[in-house]
């Protein structure tokens, strides 16, 4: 690990103001830097402290009916807030898909925005990786593609974003809250990320010095309530990241979708939001045969970027799955260790459990 500077504001004015002297990294929970520190991946030379900052630990309804969570409010707090859990019941459930219970205690709303893709070759400080050291190259090209991208990706870069929480936000027209040297902004979070193209070194919209302060959910996320899920494919059942997920959320007048969100993870850059699946399932029957017909859809244009193409089709499954949990309704605990999506499933809707 390099030696650093260590700060810590005590507002997120001098929290901005510090990290704008640049080469800065903040820190909450460190449950992702640290472990790039260690490794070599990441060298800041200036660690901004932001745990100790006031106000950004709270979950807030505002008086428009939208949710605001702040930047610091850990993972684990925010998906067993009963009534957070009710309102965005697909959130929950991703943020329980995730990591540990250990590392929900730790990790922060803020910090699983700016998780750094899980590629091993990004972390190891010996491959040749275009995201950590622009204009090096990409190891992972003819590498281990196993869990890389089969949507957006270049030559540059065929890494995915690793966070489950984001996925569903994505799908829920979640707004990014962000504080910097010319102050406050929004940025949508299905723009936030970007994809790689050339420049794959630059992940996200934040600009120097510029901090999360909240994610807020819009009040029309909550009418999905009564239909969504989160499902998550893993190559082991618990701890490990997805190899391909998504989030869906329907609305329904009695067996017709009047409104659709579907959200894929894992499958590339940035959690990846599938408009054109979502019009394919409005105004039509919500049938297994329509469901796959829009998973096929949120796949159009997915090309293997190694030896990966199974991830197309498994992509196309695990869709049509989420969306058929969805049409089955909101279970009304949901499972902190979701089994794998090939087992049997029985789904009551409202109220109901799920197995499987």
């Amino acid at each position: 690990m390099n030696v650093f500077d260590y700060v810590r504001p005590a507002t997120v004015a001098e929290a901005v103001a510090a990290a704008s002297a640049g080469d800065a990294a903040y820190l909450a929970g460190g449950t992702n830097l640290l472990d790039l520190m260690k490794t070599g991946a990441s060298r800041p030379a200036r660690i901004i402290d932001i745990t100790r900052l006031p106000g950004l630990d709270r979950i807030e309804t505002l008086a428009d009916g939208s949710i605001r969570i702040g930047a610091l409010v850990r993972n684990a707090d925010l998906a067993r807030n009963p009534d957070f859990a009710h309102a965005a019941p697909a959130v929950a459930e991703a943020l329980l898909a995730g990591a540990s219970a250990q590392l929900r205690n730790a990790a922060t709303v803020g910090g699983n925005l700016l998780q750094r893709t899980r590629c091993a070759y990004f972390a190891d400080p010996h491959s040749a990786c275009n995201r950590r050291k622009p204009g090096t190259g990409c190891d992972a090209a003819g590498g281990d593609t196993r869990g890389a991208a089969i949507l957006g990706w270049s030559r540059a870069c065929i890494a995915t974003h690793p966070s489950d929480f984001c996925v569903p936000l994505v799908a829920l027209d979640a707004v990014v809250e962000i504080e910097g040297p010319a102050g406050p902004r929004e940025v949508a979070l299905e723009d936030f990320h970007n994809l790689p193209g050339d420049t794959p070194s630059e992940e996200t919209q934040l600009g120097d010095g510029e901090l999360i302060t909240a994610v807020r959910l819009p009040a029309e996320a909550l009418s999905f309530r009564a239909n969504a899920r989160y499902l998550k494919l893993r190559e082991r059942t618990s701890y490990a990241f997805a190899l391909v997920s998504a989030a869906a959320a329907l609305r329904l007048d009695g067996d017709t979708v009047t409104d659709a969100r579907l959200a894929l993870g894992s499958v590339a850059a940035k959690p990846w939001r599938a408009r054109h699946a979502e019009q394919v399932l409005v105004g039509a029957p919500a049938t297994a045969e329509r469901f796959r017909r829009a998973a096929e859809a949120a796949l159009e244009g997915a090309t293997p970027s190694g030896d990966n193409g199974d991830k197309i089709e498994l992509a196309i499954r695990v869709a049509t799955r989420a969306l058929t949990l969805a049409a089955a309704g909101t279970p009304e605990r949901m499972p902190a260790l979701p089994g794998s999506v090939f087992a049997p499933v029985a789904a009551h809707a409202n109220g109901g459990t799920v197995h499987g």
